[in-house]
């Protein structure tokens, strides 16, 4: 079975979440597992597949942050790291300062993957492009692109992907838009996927708002070929999210989300929290830095409010369908979500 028609995907979860054991027991579940890799080192990516593969001999995916354009400005960077001094304070740190880096090497992790002869490799944030999609297919791997609405879809298939996730605005975490970086237009999972499969002729998965087997029913109905659900398996047994981020989705249950750019300097959904509110005036183009600069520099933020239990410090991703996730260990989650699948 060609593991795209595999109807339940795990969405890639980036940062905690990003583990060898929530992906292998997805997909001895019978998903489709996806490992959030953008935030991992190369050496490290190449540790977390082999433990992957010694968990599971079923296909899984790994995702990639496409290379953004990015440059520095001295006087955005002083002023976010001013921002940021009171929350460092707070929590005993020292004042924030610019790292020596402030991203992966997307060409390295991209060299592991093909090393490792990873099955099936996604992108974010970006076209991948006709030349390199067909070098990865060459190569044996399936390749798979993400799309916020239908222009992005068709770029993606001119590229040649073997298949598009078509990412709605209720999605937790990062937005994966590239040709309409500003998200004024967020069209929903309910109106994008139609469209996506209208106007595209590879198989489209549904994704955003969708965390029981009723989700799955209309994303099916909706023309998709299969699901991607990241916010229902952040309650997963397997989830290594840290105490507070556990309880900050439990009680969080109960409030909507928002979008920030104020972590990353792109636009993400997740949960209110102290950070978000008293940044919620920082957008990407005006005095934010751009993206991956304030990634680095609110990790030592995030890492020390994890250990202190602090969630007002922590990027609470997570997407609208939080109401609806329950805790359980992650084959049970995948039994639920398959039970809306017709076929």
């Amino acid at each position: 079975m060609n593991p795209l028609q595999r109807p339940i995907w795990l969405a890639p979860l980036g940062g905690e979440p990003a583990c060898a054991p929530l992906v292998a027991a997805v997909a001895e579940a019978g998903g489709l597992a996806w490992l959030g890799g953008a935030y991992l080192a190369p050496a490290r990516l190449a540790a977390v597949i082999d433990e992957i593969r010694a968990l599971t001999a079923q296909p899984f995916g790994v995702n990639l942050f496409w290379p953004q354009a990015w440059r520095r400005d001295a006087a955005r960077e002083a002023h976010f790291l001013q921002m940021l001094a009171p929350f460092h304070a707070a929590l005993g740190l020292a004042p924030p300062v610019l790292p020596a880096r402030f991203e992966e090497s997307f060409d390295e992790q991209l060299a592991v993957l093909r090393e490792r002869r990873v099955p099936l490799i996604s992108f974010t944030f970006g076209d991948p492009g006709t030349a390199l999609v067909q070098q990865l297919q060459a190569g044996g791997a399936r390749v798979v692109g993400t799309a916020t609405n239908v222009p992005e879809a068709l770029a993606l298939q001119t590229s040649g992907v073997d298949a598009i996730v078509a990412q709605g605005a209720e999605a937790g975490g990062h937005r994966g838009s590239f040709l309409n970086h500003l998200d004024t237009a967020l069209v929903g999972t309910l109106a994008l996927v139609p469209q996506v499969v209208d106007a595209v002729q590879v198989p489209v998965i549904a994704a955003g708002g969708i965390a029981d087997a009723r989700g799955v029913a209309a994303a099916q109905a909706l023309g998709a070929a299969a699901v991607a659900v990241g916010t229902a398996f952040l309650l997963a047994d397997e989830c290594p999210v840290s105490p507070a981020y556990r309880a900050a989705l439990a009680a969080g249950a109960a409030h909507d989300t928002v979008l920030t750019a104020a972590f990353s300097g792109r636009w993400a959904r997740g949960l209110a929290n102290r950070y978000t509110r008293e940044t919620a005036a920082l957008q990407p183009g005006g005095a934010l830095p751009d993206f991956p600069i304030p990634n680095a520099l609110t990790r030592p933020l995030r890492q020390a409010a994890a250990r202190a239990g602090l969630a007002d410090g922590l990027s609470l991703w997570a997407g609208q369908a939080l109401p609806l996730a329950r805790s359980a260990p992650a084959a049970e989650i995948v039994r639920r979500l398959a039970a809306g699948w017709r076929g």
